[in-house]
């Protein structure tokens, strides 16, 4: 019998995680070609041999997803596999008719196939929405295991922008791993906090490996999901965060909605700042969606070290970079602070762009006139300072979950601002643990 020919549409993520658990050592199938979207320079590499078997010795072609169409025709692909995340249903099956009218089949590949089980507990931190809190509550849940007398190991999603080979399976004990590793400031932001707390973190390309070595170094595994993508491992107790500043995002966005589905416990953040409509919209949902779920609510209050620094001040916002793009949030905790604490202007940066930052703003126009932290190499690093050194701005607010300013040079003085989750009422997260997994 003939191979099914497959395409795998995909960000450097979920895709290679479906590759590895379903396609890698499968005869019935030859994966030709990945395609790549979302992260800068992640096409025009090569899946490598080294990762994808025995069935591949030359490896498997990423390219550019503008190529999609293409690719089917002059591959003969059978079946495109769709396998990244944080999109809309609507953008998914457009590119679901793209395919169709090209001739090939269309498939998502679903948690049967492609989540692993541990051999100890898991617990899982999801979302419905990039941006919607995920990592301050991943935070506050090890926080919450760690108190009950657990040792934690968190496994990270994966951001695999550098080498593959070297990327398969990662262990980050201390800041001078961070720097051997060469890491992306994105991938900072996800890991310093963890190590911070005195948290292992692992991450990488191949999680069935990441998987056993998290489990030798932990009592409980816990998943700290990324992009609003579902758990690779099969989750004893499942958080996903809910967003109230874009409600109805949990109903129309791929895989946030499964993810909403799926929640043993859903966790209503930012209730101190949403308009009061919005959370009872949310509340609805879940009556209507997932009524089982137990329902969190919570806040993410914002600090800075010197408020009064920002009083009067011109200043440049500087905020998580995939929650401004593809999370098409509108602000975020830096323009929270700027408002709160008096700044009189907010500058806006695309006048002043350079290079790749101009190009993120060109490719994301929602941005307006804040900085996404951008910074998934040396170069880009080099232009995020030389758009800061460009902007003309008395002070820079840093809503980065890092200190970019040991990443960057940031010529200006600048305030960093720091969030926590903070539970309202009852239940909390260490209720909801406790009554899952008891005392150690």
């Amino acid at each position: 019998m003939s191979k099914t020919r497959v395409l795998i549409m995909g960000a450097a993520g979920r895709d290679f995680h479906n590759f590895n658990t379903f396609f890698r050592d499968n005869e019935s199938f030859e994966v030709v070609a990945f395609t790549a979207t979302q992260i800068p320079d992640i096409e025009g590499r090569t899946y490598p041999p080294e990762l994808a078997g025995s069935l591949y010795p030359d490896g498997i072609p990423i390219f550019p997803e503008e190529d999609l169409e293409k690719l089917i025709k002059e591959h003969d692909i059978d079946e495109v596999i769709f396998a990244y995340s944080d999109v809309p249903h609507d953008y998914v099956m457009h590119k679901g008719s793209q395919v169709l009218a090209a001739g090939a089949d269309y498939r998502l590949i679903g948690l049967k196939h492609s989540m692993l089980k541990s051999t100890k507990p898991v617990v899982g931190v999801g979302a419905v929405r990039t941006g919607s809190g995920k990592s301050q509550t991943t935070r506050a849940v090890s926080d919450a295991l760690r108190q009950l007398g657990y040792t934690v190991a968190v496994v990270r999603h994966p951001m695999p922008y550098g080498d593959l080979v070297k990327q398969a399976v990662q262990r980050f004990g201390s800041y001078d791993d961070l720097d051997q590793h060469d890491v992306t400031i994105e991938e900072r932001e996800e890991y310093e906090p963890h190590l911070d707390r005195g948290v292992v973190v692992f991450a990488g390309v191949d999680y069935e490996r990441i998987l056993r070595e998290a489990e030798k170094e932990a009592d409980i595994v816990l998943w700290d999901g990324g992009n609003n993508d579902q758990p690779f491992f099969q989750p004893d107790l499942y958080f996903v965060i809910v967003d109230p500043h874009r409600p109805g995002h949990e109903v129309t966005y791929h895989p946030g909605e499964a993810n909403f589905r799926m929640a043993d416990a859903l966790v209503i953040n930012k209730i101190d700042t949403a308009e009061p409509e919005n959370v009872l919209i949310l509340r609805a949902h879940i009556r209507a969606i997932n009524p089982e779920a137990t329902v969190v609510e919570a806040a993410s209050p914002i600090f800075v070290d010197d408020p009064d620094a920002i009083r009067g001040k011109r200043v440049l916002v500087i905020e998580d970079g995939p929650t401004l793009t593809h999370g098409e949030m509108a602000y975020g905790a830096g323009v929270v602070a700027a408002q709160r604490f008096g700044a009189a202007e907010i500058i806006d940066p695309r006048p002043y762009a350079v290079r790749s930052i101009a190009e993120t703003f060109e490719k994301y126009p929602s941005t307006g006139a804040l900085l996404p932290a951008m910074g998934y190499g040396d170069a880009q690093r080099a232009d995020l300072e030389e758009t800061i050194r460009n902007t003309p701005c008395d002070m820079v607010i840093v809503a980065t979950p890092i200190d970019l300013g040991r990443v960057i040079t940031i010529d200006k003085p600048y305030q960093r601002v720091r969030y926590e989750l903070q539970e309202i009422g009852q239940p909390t997260l260490l209720e909801l643990l406790e009554a899952k997994f008891g005392k150690k």
